[in-house]
């Protein structure tokens, strides 16, 4: 049975699942990075200040996941901080979240979206090949447990 996902912009009062959703996800596989504490504590002056948007994925008026968009000094965006809800996970919200992601940056007038991930995670590295991100090389990076960049050009 497939569920109904609705795509709604960040509203200040929806900060809280951003961080929530995030470090469930980042203790389950990683750990919280300072970089990522000072992102989640402070996702305005991060990523919308800064030209990028934040999402929310919702199921029935419930967040089932969230994801960032921050602009990029070439114009081009990267996708970040992409958290699914455990009890929604395997449902296809974070394809419905991707494929958004791509219109919304097209729709910005970017020319790629790039991404940092881990060889680890599996399923994400295939979702992210299906919608077409290619491995490029991954060049300095923020995070220490980001192995591998993607690009998907637009």
């Amino acid at each position: 049975m497939s569920i109904s996902v609705e795509i709604i912009e960040f509203r200040e009062e929806l900060a809280p699942y951003f961080k929530e959703l995030n470090v469930a996800w980042l203790q389950k596989y990683f750990y919280v990075e300072p970089i990522d504490e000072e992102m989640l504590s402070n996702p305005s002056s991060y990523f919308i200040e800064k030209g990028g948007h934040i999402f929310f994925a919702t199921v029935n008026g419930k967040v089932a996941g969230t994801f960032a968009l921050m602009k990029q000094a070439d114009g081009s965006y990267e996708l970040s901080k992409m958290a699914v809800d455990e009890q929604f996970q395997g449902q296809k919200v974070g394809n419905k979240m991707l494929a958004f992601c791509l219109e919304k940056a097209t729709a910005l007038g970017a020319n790629k979206v790039i991404l940092y991930s881990n060889t680890l995670l599996g399923p994400a590295i295939h979702l992210y090949k299906k919608f077409g991100f290619e491995e490029v090389p991954l060049g300095e990076v923020d995070y220490e447990r980001a192995n591998i960049k993607m690009e998907r050009v637009l």
